[in-house]
């Protein structure tokens, strides 16, 4: 049973309380991180339960004995004050957290993108055949240093978050380097030639959508991601599998909350089946952007499907 607190008064008490919720701000999404990702009819539950838990670890040192709050407080702030110059766990994320939550429950749509590949997914005109061919001929996820630079700058982004989202946060970390880095250079002649992943590593990254596409979905394929390469008009871009729609759900999190700046306000999607395929061109700063066109007239997996 908690000691007696009758002692206090109304100011002491007012004072206490709101070190409580002071505490419980920063805690909060702090302890979400260790949480694994929570989705039920489309919200996102993680974040308010770790706010529930926050909750009650104070009003248990209340309860306790409610000075106990103050040294809590004073340990929050200063642990993410150490942070903010260590480059780990700080104020700011604090903030981004729960952007996220606002922005990822309320703020950002699903559009599922409508077109040719929904109805006849293996249909291949024939006067796209030698780009088809000539684009696989050119992937390549099992080289050495399509490998080593893959893994090297999966690293480089949102580690943090590896403890919630998994292998997630490691093809989102590629993403962001690649497009980030990635400059577009015409060919002569429109898809005459298709560089490989290693070329256009070599290169510094320049090329045209093919080139990138087929770099990005060679390097995720690298590290254990599932990519296909779509032939609309005019353009090319990868996409990766996200799997059904609980495993989208959690990937829509994990890209609202680490791609906020700015707000994700959509996020655009090839859904066949009950199996999700998320856009990673190089034409949005995140994954789902908007697709250029639904004139879709092939899809090149990067291995067999059976």
């Amino acid at each position: 049973m908690g000691l007696d607190q009758s002692k206090y008064t109304w100011a002491q008490q007012f004072l206490l309380n709101l070190l409580s919720l002071l505490t419980i701000l920063p805690l909060a999404p702090y302890l979400n991180r260790f949480l694994p990702p929570l989705t039920a009819g489309g919200f996102h539950w993680d974040l308010l339960l770790s706010v529930f838990i926050a909750f009650l670890f104070t009003r248990l040192l209340l309860w306790i004995f409610k000075p106990l709050i103050i040294p809590a407080f004073v340990l929050m702030c200063g642990v993410l004050v150490f942070n903010s110059f260590t480059h780990n766990y700080s104020f700011t994320n604090v903030v981004n957290d729960y952007q996220g939550m606002v922005q990822g429950n309320w703020g950002t749509n699903d559009k599922k993108q409508y077109d040719i590949l929904s109805y006849y997914p293996r249909r291949v005109l024939n006067y796209r055949d030698l780009t088809v061919v000539g684009i696989r001929e050119k992937i390549n996820f099992k080289d050495s240093l399509v490998r080593n630079f893959s893994v090297q700058h999966s690293l480089e982004n949102f580690d943090a978050y590896f403890g919630k989202y998994g292998n997630i946060v490691r093809y989102l970390s590629l993403f962001k380097y690649i497009n980030g880095h990635f400059k577009y250079v015409k060919d002569t002649y429109r898809d005459d030639y298709f560089a490989t992943p290693m070329e256009t590593i070599h290169n510094g990254l320049g090329g045209d959508c093919d080139d990138h596409s087929i770099l990005m979905a060679s390097c995720l394929q690298s590290i254990g991601a599932r990519c296909r390469i779509v032939l609309i008009k005019g353009h090319a871009y990868p996409e990766m599998y996200c799997g059904n729609k609980e495993n989208f759900e959690v990937l829509k999190q994990a890209i609202v909350l680490l791609f906020n700046h700015p707000p994700v306000k959509e996020l655009t999607y090839h859904e066949m089946k009950g199996e999700y395929w998320i856009n990673l061109d190089y034409t949005a700063n995140h994954p789902g952007g908007r697709y250029l066109n639904d004139q879709v007239y092939a899809f090149i997996p990067l291995v067999e499907e059976e």
